[in-house]
C-alpha cells in the first residue's frame, strides 16, 4: 500500500511566496527613492537649432541661366582677290578701331586705276571735240546750211561720250575702292582671335572661311532667360529705372561682374515658355568671355526693413504656414506666419513674427506645441539671397497671420 506524501504540493507554494516577497521589496525600494521619481516625471528636452528673426534690407533677385556673347563679332574676310603681303597683329592682341590688320597686294588695282584714268582722259578729249562740233552746228541752223537731223545726231554723240566719261570715272572709283579694301582695318575695338592665314597666302572675295575673328569684349553682353510670367514685373521695374544684373560663375559661387539690363526680347519661346533678356557689362577685368556659361541674377528691387528668418524654419501644415516660436520658458508654440518671399536661404515674414523672436530651424520633426527644447545655438539668416534659385516676389507660401 503506497504512502501519501505532503511535501510535493508545499514546495511550489513556498517558492511562489518567496518570489512575491522579493518583487514587493524591489517595488518598495523604488518608491522610496524620491529623486528618481522626480527625474522620471520631468519632461524630455529636445535638442534643436534656433535662430532669431531679424530686420534687414532684402534684395529681390530673379535668377536665370545665361550665356556670354560678344557685344560685336566680325568675321574678317577679304573683299578683293590677292596675295597677303603683311599681317599686322598678334593672336590674342587687343586692337583699336581703325588699326591696320592685314595688307593685300594692291598693285593689280593700282594698274587698273591707271588704265581707267587713261581711258577717261581719251574719252574726255572726244567729248570736248563733240561738244565743239555741236556748238558749230547750232550756229549754222539759222542760215539753213545744215540739216536739223545732223544737229540732232551730233547732240546724241555728245551725250554718248558724256556717258562714257562717267563710266570711266566710276571704274576709277571702283579701282580706288579696291585699293582701300587691300588694307583691312579693325571695324571696332576688340580682341583678335587665332590667325587663319599667313603672309603669302592667296585670298579671294568668295572664300567662306574668315581670315580672323574679331570680338568686342569691352563692353560684353549676357543673354539669359526668365519665365514668361516674370516679364510683366520686369517690364514694370524697367520703366522706373535701370535694373542691375550680376553674373556668377557656373557653380554660382563666384561673382564675375556687375552690369545693367539692356532690353527684353520681342518674343517668347513657346517650347520653353521663357523669354530672352540682354544685359551689358563693362568687363574691364575680362572675366567674361564669349560663349561662357553664367548664372545671371537680376536685381528686381530691395525691400527695406523686412522681417527675415531662415527658410528652414518655415513649416507647412493643415492650417497654413507656421514656425515653431521659442517662448521664455524654453517651450515652443506653433505660430502661424505669412511669407511674402522665399528666396535663397531666407524667408521674408510680413505677419506673425516680430524682429527678435526666436524660431526653431532644425529638429522640428520631434516637436509639438508645448515641447521643451534645449537650443544648440543661434544661426542668423544669411544676408545674401537669390543664390541658385529663381523665386519671384509674391510666390512665397501664404499662411494665416496671427
Amino acid at each position: 500500500m503506497r504512502e501519501t506524501s505532503f511535501a510535493d504540493p508545499v514546495r511550489p507554494a513556498l517558492a511562489l511566496v518567496l518570489l512575491l516577497g522579493i518583487c514587493a521589496s524591489l517595488v518598495g525600494c523604488s518608491t522610496l527613492d524620491p529623486k528618481k521619481n522626480a527625474h522620471a516625471a520631468e519632461p524630455h528636452a529636445v535638442s534643436v537649432a534656433v535662430s532669431p528673426a531679424v530686420k534687414q534690407d532684402v534684395p529681390v533677385y530673379l535668377v536665370g541661366l545665361g550665356s556670354v556673347t560678344a557685344f560685336y563679332t566680325a568675321n574678317i574676310k577679304s573683299r578683293v582677290d590677292g596675295q597677303i603681303m603683311r599681317v599686322n597683329f598678334q593672336e590674342g592682341q587687343d586692337v583699336k578701331e581703325g588699326d591696320l590688320l592685314i595688307v593685300i597686294d594692291p598693285r593689280p588695282y593700282q594698274v587698273q586705276q591707271e588704265q581707267m584714268e587713261a581711258q577717261l582722259f581719251k574719252d574726255q578729249a572726244s567729248l570736248r571735240d563733240a561738244k565743239l562740233n555741236y556748238d558749230r552746228y547750232v550756229t549754222l541752223i539759222p542760215s539753213g546750211s545744215i540739216a536739223q537731223q545732223q544737229v540732232d545726231t551730233q547732240k546724241a554723240t555728245v551725250d554718248q561720250l558724256d556717258g562714257q566719261v562717267r563710266t570711266d570715272q566710276a571704274q576709277i572709283d571702283n579701282a580706288k575702292l579696291n585699293i582701300v579694301y587691300c588694307n583691312i582695318t579693325a571695324p571696332f575695338s576688340g580682341r583678335v582671335g587665332l590667325r587663319q592665314v599667313d603672309p603669302g597666302n592667296i585670298v579671294h572675295a568668295t572664300d567662306t572661311n574668315p581670315m580672323l575673328i574679331l570680338t568686342q569684349l569691352q563692353p560684353i553682353a549676357v543673354i539669359f532667360t526668365l519665365p514668361e510670367d516674370e516679364l510683366p514685373t520686369v517690364a514694370d521695374h524697367m520703366r522706373k529705372g535701370t535694373l542691375a544684373v550680376e553674373a556668377y560663375s557656373r557653380d554660382n559661387q563666384t561673382k564675375l561682374a556687375t552690369g545693367k539690363l539692356m532690353t527684353i526680347d520681342n518674343q517668347i519661346d513657346q517650347t520653353t515658355g521663357t523669354a530672352k533678356l540682354k544685359a551689358v557689362f563693362e568687363n574691364k577685368e575680362n572675366k567674361l568671355w564669349p560663349n561662357q556659361f553664367v548664372n545671371a541674377q537680376l536685381l528686381l528691387e530691395t525691400r527695406k526693413d523686412s522681417t527675415v528668418v531662415p527658410a528652414a524654419a518655415i513649416q507647412r501644415g493643415p492650417d497654413g504656414t507656421f514656425v515653431y516660436a521659442v517662448k521664455a520658458d524654453k517651450t515652443v508654440t506653433a505660430q502661424n506666419v505669412t511669407v511674402s518671399l522665399t528666396q535663397g536661404n531666407i524667408a521674408v515674414i510680413t505677419a506673425g513674427l516680430n524682429p527678435g523672436d526666436t524660431v526653431v530651424t532644425d529638429g522640428q520633426d520631434k516637436l509639438q506645441p508645448g515641447s521643451h527644447i534645449e537650443p544648440r545655438g543661434s544661426t542668423n539668416p544669411g544676408n545674401r539671397v537669390g543664390s541658385g534659385q529663381n523665386t519671384s516676389p509674391g510666390n512665397g507660401s501664404q499662411g494665416s497671420g496671427s
